[in-house]
């Protein structure tokens, strides 16, 4: 068996690195060497188990006296699973090697030098603040590379993050203090990031960042004694203390001197000029263009880009469906999502926004009339209850003081001075929606659709009045809907704090008390069990099963309640249940919902004894009165008192709390307006099975279904004054032999009730129903009632039914079913053909976003940046409890303790929809927005320095088509430049956003900066003019063409950088939000052959900077040599030398004869590929076989008989996403395949 021989010191870090690699082996498919697992040893070899001791631990012995293998590079490597590492020769696979070397040869030495005179391991040789400034250069590469990255290589920890994290142990744990930390947050971000992996936290532990403060406790024990010194160590060592001694001796001697003359100070080294913030002064009328005439500003300015270009786009009327009809392409219309006028927009509605405007764009630009319908949402409750706090905060005055008309002039004067900031913030974000449509929900054409709405569905009968069980917040003092009720689960007793009492509520228990057997001789008594005691006062029978034979007796008798003067009778139901506590069930019809059922079936009397902001009303002193959860303690207190409690015991249960209130919702009998939902649902669940109606991601239809399903009616009505008024009038006659009654809208009501009761209109009475209608009613007549249904007009006719709603997944059924089902009924067609549903943005620890945690962010936030300090007065004057005001601020401090840097819109809303993966959730990390803001840097000095090789008099073709004498490379980056088209529009096509974003990315960033523009430094600089007219062409059309890739994700900065381009035609577009988006009918340039002589280059470009990296050739020029197998392979290499050159800062690129020897001294690099095609092809054809089969079983687990029943949601969502990736390897691996096979 083998065995790991480590250091069982918990500082150790090579050991630690060892442990951590077993650890992933255990978890993955075994070592990536193949053999089992190895046993812990924590001490070093026995004397004379070893050929030779071993110099350092950790050390691995494969087998009893088989290989020795000891350091933690080459430990680790044989512990790691395989595959894990990046895929061999892959360029993972060097990335991985380049850092595992990184951290050998530069982390490891400046964390060991910062670190251990800290602690009094090693007597200091250098200044401590330079042995910090020596580990601050190692972290600079890491921290730069970070801002981008998740993790070193791939999207999980790779050998790269072992080594690096392991090395940085020491300083992370004794020395980085949190002020050094804040100055490496990307850094300090990915490693509690692997930290917390639980193969790593297996071996670490919980891993405790340096305070600042170091306790005696915190410093490491002693070491495993080490192996004696060789002679060669005690010579060095030797040497070190010479040097020391020296060094002393010059300091003493120097102290010993007088004090040398004053001398001038020296001027400070010019350092690099910094900006400070750039923004655009030229004097330009709000509409008028932007004056991009002027020399581009050094670098990439938020503030400076994104100012004047939008009120420019809105007066030009872009966004507007009329511009530029008529439009051959067909209708796109979608609708936003209205966004509550009560506050701001939040992160969730970014991500909305950045969605919904990126694909309004796309539509735009391929041509098609497009029209993104603005509008704000009235939210009836949550508006009413920020102006009532404002009122009393202000004037002390409740609403019902001031009266329903003043409070609504109140609520209306609120509404224009906050409602526009959502609109601001929305023009913020570049969202191209078009204004002179906006609407909101309370305007006299959406109004008189909602009354339309109501008549028409009340005279159909679908509309209706019932008193029934409500849910009803007591806070709120309104009935709220189901899907407005939030489930917590307890497991047993709970303490819960409910608005309006000072000490918290006992939930989570089962009380059981007695009631005496009327006529009873004895002491013959019932036991019954509840969990809310105070209803008791409410109860008007008990229930037993028909057929439990312990109360066969007592059939026809009664209970004596203990607190009023009536009798309860015992009843018999089947829905009692035997088994539960005493098999008796008290029945209180007016307050549980199975106790109405129980009640309607028995005819028994419905008692409430509660009012509707939760005190008890109906029941005798000393209950009167009391609130309820009051009543809850002096009812028990009673029962003791007469002797009848008799238990309390933990009880699993659920408490029902409002959403808006978080109050105790309470079940109440109410007379209430109600929708008749079954008929509308079924329509809606068939229009999801015939296809009609198609919902994204399609794990969400089974839950479209299940919930269509199961639908109860819609309590419609809500107790409020802000909102729709119920368009219902009671009808009173001034005749006694005429009933009360309700009708409809006043001049009818008045007109129908005359008529009806054949009486004069003089004798009517009207008084209209004082409750509004649930928010979600207007929102749900939306997509039909901004064109002004239910009148005919244009707008509607063109542009309904809509193309899509997009819109989170979270209100599924609070807009989109109630959108789809009073569309079919009322308009006879769906408001949409498509839904797509987006995640939900979390924070970066994968929290909902909350203001008492302190991580809800502005999008201006991010866009502006601001400060800690800025970010803790917005929470000052929100509406949070002073309690969790200082919660909120502590997880600020520790989210952003730096506050958030200015990123951006365009970074901004490149990074939301990198982020969006569909079906799952957004965990969300602001220094990830930050590295796209650094991506629109790395786009404007590309752009810049394109412009400069173009020159001014540059005049581009007249059609963007090659013009014949185009180079590999100019060939190569139309190849790559096609690819990234065809990727966008086919990414736009399936909302797969991250794949156009990261294809979009690459392009920009790894192939036309990184590749394309250095090997074009020397043709622009060359005496070839043909060769160097046709690159600028090719870099015109890469360009002009990637930005408008760009534009519907970044539209200001494609808008300032397209500007500055010279146009192909006088009759070009104004603006590049209305030119074509790029088609693969335009960009039709794909060249196989040229992109593989490219990877040729690239190949060997990555295996000298390799070279380069690991022998620390940086500041030279080094040439380069290159070793083909075949002559075929020669002359590719040979071709492509001069771009080797360019790319590798090499030297001379010289490829050998065949069989020539390499020069002496070279270093030596083997190339996958240029070798042995033969044996990659064999590889090739292995992996494509492994991933076919595995793409099968997955196809055949999906196809399965009751997978999309049984299976659970998230991993059928799971199973999707791990088919798209295999799919992606084949496709990736065919393409190799047929690359190699050229090169036979």
């Amino acid at each position: 068996m083998s065995v790991l021989y480590v250091s069982p010191h918990p500082d150790a870090f090579p050991s630690l690195r060892a442990l951590i690699a077993a650890r992933y082996g255990e978890a993955g498919e075994g070592p990536g060497w193949g053999g089992a697992h190895p046993r812990i040893c924590l001490q070093p070899p026995p004397t004379g188990r070893t050929p030779c001791p071993p110099p350092r631990l950790p050390a691995l012995e494969r087998g009893p006296g088989g290989l020795w293998v000891w350091g933690a590079t080459a430990v680790a490597q044989l512990l790691w699973p395989a595959g894990l590492g990046g895929p061999g020769g892959s360029r993972a696979a060097v990335l991985v090697q380049q850092w595992v070397s990184y951290a050998d040869t530069e982390l490891i030495p400046a964390a060991c030098g910062a670190t251990l005179p800290a602690l009094g391991l090693r007597s200091a040789a250098q200044d401590p603040q330079a042995a910090l400034g020596a580990l601050g250069r190692a972290l600079s590469p890491l921290e730069e590379w970070l801002r981008l990255h998740t993790y070193l290589a791939g999207e999980a920890p790779t050998l790269a993050d072992l080594a690096a994290v392991t090395a940085l142990l020491l300083p992370f744990r004794y020395v980085l203090d949190p002020s050094a930390r804040r100055i490496w947050g990307n850094v300090t971000r990915w490693f509690t990031t692997c930290v917390q992996q639980p193969e790593f936290r297996a071996v670490l532990g919980e891993v405790v960042l340096y305070s600042g403060a170091r306790l005696l406790s915190q410093q490491p024990g002693p070491e495993v004694p080490a192996p004696p010194k060789t002679a060669s160590q005690l010579k060095k060592e030797a040497k070190k203390r010479e040097k020391l001694e020296k060094f002393q001796q010059k300091q003493k001697t120097q102290q010993q001197q007088p004090p040398p003359a004053e001398k001038k100070p020296k001027p400070e080294k010019r350092g690099k000029r910094d900006p400070g913030v750039i923004t655009y002064d030229l004097p330009t009328p709000a509409g008028e263009k932007k004056d991009v005439s002027g020399t581009m500003p050094d670098s990439y300015s938020p503030q400076y880009v994104e100012a004047a270009w939008y009120p420019w786009w809105e007066q030009q009327g872009f966004f507007q469906p009329e511009y530029g009809r008529p439009n051959p392409r067909g209708v796109f219309m979608m609708c936003i999502p209205p966004p509550n006028v009560t506050g701001s927009l939040h992160l969730g509605h970014a991500l909305t926004n950045a969605i919904q405007d990126s694909l309004t764009r796309w539509h735009r630009m391929r041509g098609e009339t497009t029209l993104w319908n603005p509008g704000c949402d009235h939210a009836g409750i949550a508006t009413q209850v920020v102006v009532e706090k404002k009122l009393w905060r202000e004037q002390g005055l409740s609403r019902h003081q001031l009266g329903r008309e003043a409070f609504l002039r109140e609520v209306w004067k609120w509404k224009e001075e906050k409602g526009d900031r959502i609109y601001h913030q929305l023009k913020k974000l570049g969202s191209s929606l078009d204004w002179n449509r906006a609407c909101f929900t309370m305007d006299p054409k959406l109004s008189a659709a909602v009354t339309e709405a109501f008549v028409r569905l009340h005279e159909e009968g679908v509309i209706y009045r019932s008193t029934r069980l409500v849910n009803w917040s007591c806070t709120l003092n309104s009935a709220i809907s189901d899907i407005e009720v939030d489930k917590k689960e307890l497991t047993g007793r709970t303490l819960l704090s409910v608005p309006g009492y000072k000490e918290k509520v006992e939930f989570g228990v089962l009380v059981s008390f007695a009631y005496k057997i009327q006529g009873s001789d004895g002491d013959e008594e019932v036991v019954v069990a509840t969990t809310r005691i105070e209803t008791m006062l409410g109860d008007v029978a008990v229930a037993v099963h028909p057929k439990d034979p312990r109360y066969q007796h007592l059939k026809g008798r009664s209970v004596i309640h203990p607190f009023l003067s009536r009798s309860l009778p015992i009843i018999f139901d089947d829905f009692v249940d035997m088994e539960f506590g005493t098999g008796a069930v008290k029945i209180t019809p007016a307050h549980d919902q199975n106790d109405y059922e129980v009640g309607r079936r028995h005819r028994l009397e419905a008692i409430t004894i509660m009012d509707s902001q939760g005190a008890l009303i109906n029941v005798p002193p000393p209950f009167l009165g009391l609130p309820r959860f009051e009543a809850r303690k002096a009812v028990l207190a009673a029962l003791k008192e007469q002797g009848l409690f008799r238990g309390v015991e933990d009880n699993p249960m659920v408490v029902p709390l409002c959403n808006r209130s978080k109050d105790v919702v309470e079940p109440l009998l109410r007379p209430q307006w109600y929708v008749r939902c079954g008929e509308m649902a079924q329509a809606a669940s068939a229009a999801v099975t015939r296809g009609d109606l198609r919902i994204l991601p399609e794990a969400h239809q089974r839950t479209w279904h299940t919930w269509m399903d199961n639908i109860r009616d819609w309590c419609i009505s809500r107790q409020l004054w802000w909102g729709h008024r119920i368009p219902a009038y009671f009808v009173t006659v001034s005749d006694p032999a005429v009933p009360p009654g309700e009708r409809r809208s006043k001049a009818e009501a008045r007109e129908k009730a005359a008529k009806e009761f054949g009486v004069s209109s003089d004798k009517i009475s009207l008084q209209q129903d004082e409750d509004v209608l649930d928010t979600w009613f207007s929102s749900g007549l939306f997509p039909f009632s901004i064109f002004g249904w239910p009148n005919q007009s244009e707008d509607l006719s063109v542009f309904y039914p809509g193309t899509l709603l997009e819109t989170g997944h979270d209100i599924l059924f609070f807009w989109v079913a109630r959108m789809v089902m009073l569309g079919l009924k009322l308009t006879g067609k769906l408001p949409f053909r498509e839904v797509y549903l987006h995640a939900i943005v979390r924070d970066a620890h994968g929290r909902k976003m909350s203001k008492s945690l302190g991580n809800v962010i502005d999008p201006l936030d991010v866009i502006h940046g601001v400060s800690l300090q800025g970010l803790h007065d917005q929470l000052l004057n929100s509406n949070l409890d002073p309690s969790e005001v200082e919660k909120a601020k502590d997880g600020q401090k520790a989210d952003f303790p730096a506050g958030i840097p200015e990123c951006g819109t365009d970074a901004l809303r490149f990074g939301l929809c990198a982020y969006t993966s569909q079906g799952r959730d957004i965990n969300l990390d602001v220094n990830r927005i930050l590295g796209y803001r650094h991506f629109c840097n790395k786009l404007w000095n590309a752009t810049k320095f394109a412009l400069r090789g173009l020159g001014k008099g540059f005049v581009p073709s007249a059609t963007s088509e090659p013009g014949g004498h185009e180079s590999l490379v100019d060939r190569w980056i139309r190849s790559r430049l096609t690819e990234a088209v065809r990727l966008s529009n086919q990414g736009f096509q399936a909302y797969d956003f991250p794949a156009v974003t990261t294809a979009q990315y690459s392009f920009w960033l790894y192939e036309l900066c990184d590749v394309y523009l250095e090997c074009l430094k020397p043709v622009l600089n060359g005496m070839d003019h043909v060769v160097a007219e046709c690159a600028r062409q090719t870099l015109y059309t890469c360009l002009d063409v990637g930005l408008r890739l760009l534009s519907p994700f970044m539209p200001f900065v494609t808008e300032e950088l397209f500007q500055r381009l010279p146009r192909r035609t006088l009759q070009a577009p104004p603006s590049l939000c209305v030119t074509p988006y790029p088609e693969p009918s335009e960009c039709s340039w794909k060249d196989p052959e040229a992109e593989a002589a490219m990877e040729l280059a690239l190949s060997i470009t990555r295996a000298v900077r390799s070279l380069r990296a690991d022998y620390n050739l940086t500041r030279i020029r080094p040439d380069c040599f290159l070793e083909v197998a075949d002559e075929a392979t020669g002359i590719l290499a040979s071709a492509v030398s001069a771009y080797v050159q360019a790319l590798a800062s090499a030297g001379v690129v010289a490829v050998l004869a065949l069989g020539a020897p390499a020069p002496q001294g070279c270093a030596v690099a083997l190339l996958q590929g240029l070798v042995d095609p033969a044996r990659e092809l064999g590889k090739l054809q292995a992996k494509r076989s492994e991933a076919q089969r595995q793409a099968q079983r997955l196809r055949e687990r999906r196809a399965a008989s009751g997978y999309p029943v049984k299976v659970p949601l998230e991993v059928q969502e799971a199973d999707r996403a791990k088919l798209q990736q295999i799919e992606a390897e084949l496709k990736k691996v065919d393409e190799a395949i047929a690359l190699f096979q050229k090169m036979l």
